[in-house]
């Protein structure tokens, strides 16, 4: 018995210390906010992305919208309910029925329509396109400084070979033994 424990309790460590790749950090770490009305949104910092979603302040003390909806059956539209009785015979093949001959075929274009569709008509906050415009942002302002950088360092290259170039001419001057300026004709 105290083996068994033993040997589950080293499991149970082994895997804790374990870490899978997915929770391995990505060197940032992401803060998502909702503000309402016109409280600042918290600066990000070099380490975190900051992403607020702004929101009227009529919405502050509302119930969340995902929870205002209820799925009671007496709040059903009668449309919905019209198109439910034309799809009452829908059998066979992509139908997505259980009925009929191939009838599970179409249910995985009907999943995947749903949740675009879902997808296209929520009205709640997407942090996943604000984290991404934060990022454009931030590589647009890298790649601005970038630029400054290349444009710093092709003008110090400029006028590293004029001098090069100056005092290469100047030494083949002084080899040559021709003055550099032209001397006065004699009277």
């Amino acid at each position: 018995m105290s083996r068994m424990f033993l040997a589950a309790v080293s499991t149970l460590a082994a895997l804790a210390v374990a870490t899978p790749a997915q929770a391995q950090g990505t060197g940032e770490s992401v803060n998502q906010l909702i503000i309402y009305g016109d409280d600042a949104c918290p600066p990000s910092t070099a380490d975190q992305i900051t992403v607020c979603a702004r929101k009227d302040e009529s919405e502050r003390y509302r119930i969340p919208e995902a929870l205002r909806q209820s799925d009671d059956p007496a709040n059903e539209s009668w449309t919905n309910r019209v198109i439910a009785y034309e799809t009452v015979g829908d059998t066979g093949i992509q139908s997505c029925s259980p009925t009929g001959a191939g009838g599970w075929t179409g249910c995985l274009g009907e999943f995947i329509d749903n949740a675009y569709a879902e997808r296209d008509t929520d009205a709640s906050v997407r942090f996943s396109q604000l984290i991404e415009e934060e990022r454009a942002r931030r590589l647009a302002a890298i790649d601005a400084e970038a630029e400054e950088t290349q444009s710093r360092v092709e003008e110090a290259e400029r006028e590293y070979f004029e001098r090069q170039q100056a005092e290469a001419q100047a030494a083949s001057n002084d080899e040559t033994g021709t003055p550099e300026e032209e001397l006065p004709s004699p009277e």
